[in-house]
């Protein structure tokens, strides 16, 4: 995956981490869920984010691909009874444990059910501000958004560009392919940005660029600050 902090991009080796116990978190309602994993309702009306995300996309997106991934991931560990009491977060946070016939497909639509939980969830209707928390890390709000555009519009194909923290505090960028997940890396996933082309395709076709700038405009940042406060993580 590509790495980005405090200005510098970083290429890092390609592979699956487990994360040291000291390093897991809390993750509020996602560290309750378990087998069978089940669709949560959007928490939000299709229209509320309009004009820049519009209805038909928030409903094919939300009731249909995220639908997809929960009905996979049931599918997947439906045959694995001893992995069905793990919660999302020890799933994706510990892969290598997994056995090679679940491995990819937990990845794949684990990752898939989390992280299309986070960024429906972390998105509002509400003209938010961007709180104070994340600026002096990055030097200025415009600043941490020109990253997470670079992370997003360097992704070749579908991925998450994702505000994250590792277990030392230190926010960073990541720019991960397909369904990805933070926690399968070390990090503490806070903010995700998805440019799977259904996030934005159907009004915004290729301009994947004007997506992500008005994208900016719903990212619920105050609470992306309070899941970064849940953590228990003290930025460095």
């Amino acid at each position: 995956f590509a790495h980005f902090s405090g200005g510098r991009h970083i290429v890092m080796v390609k592979g699956i981490f487990s994360i040291p116990a000291k390093q897991r978190w809390r993750y509020e309602v996602l560290s309750e869920m378990t087998y069978p994993f089940s669709l949560p309702k959007l928490p939000y009306a299709y229209d509320a984010l309009e004009p820049y995300i519009d209805a038909d996309t928030m409903y094919f997106h939300h009731d249909k691909h995220f639908q997809a991934y929960v009905d996979n991931l049931n599918a997947a560990l439906e045959g694995y009874p001893v992995f069905q009491s793990w919660s999302l977060e020890q799933l994706l946070g510990g892969l290598e444990a997994l056995p090679e016939g679940l491995r990819t497909a937990v990845r794949n639509n684990g990752g898939g059910v989390y992280n299309h939980w986070l960024y429906f969830d972390l998105m509002t209707p509400q003209i938010q501000g961007n709180p104070q928390v994340f600026p002096p890390v990055f030097g200025q709000k415009e600043k941490l958004e020109a990253l997470l555009k670079q992370a997003a519009m360097g992704i070749f194909g579908s991925g998450f560009a994702w505000l994250a923290a590792d277990g030392r505090g230190r926010l960073s960028i990541l720019a991960l392919a397909n369904q990805d997940n933070p926690l399968s890396y070390g990090f503490y996933p806070i903010l995700p940005l998805d440019v799977w082309e259904h996030a934005y395709y159907l009004k915004y076709q290729n301009l994947r660029g004007n997506y992500i700038d008005n994208w900016f405009q719903v990212a619920n940042w105050t609470k992306a600050a309070g899941r970064l406060s849940a953590s228990g993580l003290h930025l460095l």
